[in-house]
């Protein structure tokens, strides 16, 4: 049982808003992508760093990922919801009148490129500042929020509502929602012991494709994802990461992770020629750089849970058995670049190759 409900479950006016939510969201995945992955990779080239492009092993559900934490690597998270976080929900996410996204409120931060002609419509999605408005909000520690505007003309309008917005819900009560949902345990968190329940905060790091030891951006991205189930309506969490050079994003279809990758014109050529493209446009249309003979592109792995990860079908409890993967390898593409218009994601197996 879904969480939040199908397009045919929904009256007219929030098929409308689902419609425009998506529509809105599709715009921001390729902002992001560009910000994430194109603009971190020229800024490596600026600073005459050599990019650390990310190993197809590093994309494996259970991989370990390398500790190291980049500079030159644009880090940020992002929660985007299609209806609105009500005041109910303060506690754990922290959104007040101190950060909301006023003139002075943003003025205070002075770590914020703003001048004092901002226009309190630029935080609204379909304005034309509101990408440099993101832009320069997206570099702030914690999270921005993105929520629908239910004071505005339309409501379906949505806007950058909150900024410097703190996950405080403790990782053990994530842990312990996601369990009981899946049936592993009926109330508590550790009503099976402490290394049941050790097992069950592993394995919920899992679910979100992280490994344990994940950062603070990350971590809060599958916190505020598990909270967020509770709220009406779909969310998109976006996480910027410095130490997997990825855009990791996490709604309704589940998680997927964008990265820059290299590829020979040996990897290349099948992929061209299964899809009818002249070696021209696959260049002009998915090429983002090139260095030496290789050429790099946008990679984008998409994760399906498995068996064990989803709610059982006669809904009886069940024990965690922690050798068995909760996430398997779904879909892989190489995306076109943010922008592109007329071609589609090319389909292309690679992580266990």
């Amino acid at each position: 049982m879904a969480f939040w409900k199908y397009r045919e479950e929904l009256s007219k006016q929030d098929c409308l808003r689902r419609s425009y939510y998506e529509l809105l969201r599709d715009d921001l995945d390729q902002f992001l992508l560009q910000y994430a992955l194109i603009d971190s990779y020229q800024s490596f080239l600026s600073q005459r760093i050599a990019f650390p492009f990310v190993e197809k092993r590093e994309l494996k559900p259970r991989a370990r990922i390398p500790d190291q934490e980049y500079e030159s690597q644009n880090a940020f998270l992002v929660i985007f919801v299609e209806d609105i976080v009500s005041g109910e929900h303060k506690k754990y996410i922290r959104f007040f009148d101190d950060n909301k996204t006023t003139k002075a409120n943003l003025l205070r931060f002075k770590t914020l490129s703003l001048s004092h002609k901002f226009d309190r419509n630029w935080k609204y999605l379909e304005t034309v500042h509101f990408r440099n408005f993101l832009k320069n909000l997206l570099p702030v520690d914690y999270a921005l929020l993105i929520q629908r505007d239910p004071a505005g003309v339309s409501r379906n309008r949505y806007g950058l509502s909150h900024f410097h917005v703190r996950i405080d819900w403790p990782i053990a009560d994530a842990a312990e929602d996601l369990a009981r949902s899946l049936r592993y345990i009926s109330k508590d968190l550790y009503e099976k012991g402490d290394k049941y329940a050790e097992d069950i905060q592993k394995k919920f790091f899992e679910y979100y494709g992280l490994p344990v030891m994940a950062g603070g951006r990350r971590t809060a991205a599958i916190v505020a994802a598990q909270y967020l189930k509770c709220i009406p309506g779909i969310t998109t969490v976006y996480a910027g990461s410095s130490e997997t050079r990825s855009l990791i994003r996490i709604s309704e279809r589940g998680v997927s992770k964008a990265v820059l990758m290299k590829f020979s014109q040996k990897d290349l050529e099948p992929i061209i020629n299964d899809n009818h493209l002249t070696q021209r446009t696959f260049n002009k249309n998915y090429v983002i750089a090139r260095e030496k003979k290789d050429f790099v592109c946008i990679f984008q792995a998409s994760y399906a849970r498995t068996s064990p990860s989803r709610p059982p079908e006669d809904g009886k409890l069940r024990d965690i058995k922690p050798d068995l993967n909760w996430l398997a390898v779904g879909e892989q593409h190489i995306l076109p670049k943010p922008g592109v218009w007329k071609y589609a994601p090319l389909p292309l197996n690679i992580i266990y190759t």
